[in-house]
């Protein structure tokens, strides 16, 4: 399995980042994310999920920040179009970010269960998206947890695709 985003001189588009523009922005938080070109799938997948991880992010907050969990997309689907997170476009099912937990404030779902745009506050990061192939569809429901698909994944996965997402501060 193959995935691709495309990048601008090796970085993440700034419109999918802390350096969008003020209209592409929930307060100060992108929202808009970025299109992913999907191939070699293997024949017998059930469904695809996606991660997004800040591992950049320990030294600053202490854990690896989510910033994009989804399951349940269909395994026929070859690209997923930018802004599919907010416009539904790809029929999906929305997990968790970091910004969901009792302890970050407020609960906002239209921020909370979709693509949180990376806005490093120290240094340039890098991001990892990972695609995984599974032999099932997932019973998850909109605002599942990461370990909740990861324990519903177990036992599931065909294949897996990553790409890091650099970012700069």
């Amino acid at each position: 399995m193959n995935i691709n985003v495309p990048l601008t001189n090796g970085h993440l588009g700034d419109a999918y980042t802390k350096h969008a523009n003020p209209d592409q922005k929930i307060g100060s938080v992108p929202f808009i994310s970025f299109p992913i070109e999907i191939s070699a799938v293997p024949d017998n997948t059930k469904s695809l999920s996606l991660v997004m991880l800040d591992w950049d992010s320990i030294p600053v907050c202490g854990f690896a920040y989510i910033h994009w969990v989804a399951a349940n997309i269909d395994p026929k689907t070859t690209k997923i179009p930018e802004n599919a997170s907010h416009n539904d476009s790809v029929p999906l099912v929305h997990g968790n970010n970091s910004t969901a937990g009792p302890l970050a404030g407020p609960l906002d779902k239209t921020i909370s269960q979709r693509y949180l745009g990376p806005t490093p506050p120290n240094c340039d990061h890098e991001y990892t998206l990972t695609m995984y192939a599974l032999d099932e569809q997932l019973a998850l429901k909109d605002g599942f947890w990461l370990n909740e698909l990861r324990t519903a994944m177990k036992g599931h996965i065909i294949a897996q695709a990553s790409v890091e997402l650099p970012v700069l501060k």
